[in-house]
């Protein structure tokens, strides 16, 4: 997993080994598994993150080719607001005309998903979860940014609901790295299993041997 898993100071970095030892690597995936790809557009990539968007962008393009070819669904998700409640952090003002447009190295396909969410989950006030099941979904990879908001809240919301949730945790970042960090090691083992984009392919190519 890399300097994805922790990127601060090398004096902390025996605490976060500690805790990755704790996760769970992928060890399956289910016969019907969605590949969801949270908020990869264009006004989202162009903030400053953890760790270079282009990566990001690149794994996950590489995780939606790989679903695409063995016949299984990949969910777009981009984000044009948010819950309307009161935050102590300002909200951004107004956003340029192509904010929330996929970035077009997804080469998004006629038979993907594309769904558009004012939260920070997925799921919510979304029909993603009747698509899934309609599908016959029982397990979610989920990757995209950012790590410790749009990508935990839809994996919590999917756990909660029943799915297995898997994580590609090279394929996501956020804009801070202590949050980044915090979500890899201490939340999502406890929503589901994490692997790296290239193990989670990897166990796609080994099921259709």
């Amino acid at each position: 997993m890399g300097s994805l898993l922790w990127t601060g100071p090398r004096r902390d970095a025996g605490r976060f080994q500690n805790l990755k030892k704790n996760t769970m690597a992928i060890t399956t995936l289910d016969t019907k598994t969605a590949l969801i790809v949270i908020d990869l557009q264009k006004g989202i990539v162009a903030l400053p993150t953890a760790h270079p968007t282009d990566e990001v962008v690149k794994r996950a393009s590489a995780l939606a080719d790989a679903f695409r070819r063995h016949g299984l669904p990949v969910v777009l998700v981009n984000v044009a607001g948010g819950a309307p409640g009161r935050t102590e952090q300002p909200r951004r003002g107004d956003l340029p005309a192509d904010w929330t447009q996929l970035v077009g190295e997804l080469n998004r396909q006629p038979q993907d998903r594309t769904l558009t969410k004012r939260s920070w989950g997925a799921f919510t006030n979304t029909d993603l979860q009747q698509h899934l099941e309609k599908l016959g979904v029982t397990q979610v990879v989920i990757a995209g940014v950012a790590t410790s908001i749009g990508v935990e809240s839809t994996a919590r919301q999917a756990y909660e609901l029943g799915f297995n949730v898997t994580v590609a945790v090279d394929a996501m970042t956020d804009m801070s790295p202590d949050a980044h960090v915090n979500s890899i090691t201490r939340i999502f083992p406890r929503l589901g299993e994490t692997g790296t984009s290239r193990q989670i392919i990897d166990l796609l190519e080994k099921r259709s041997v």
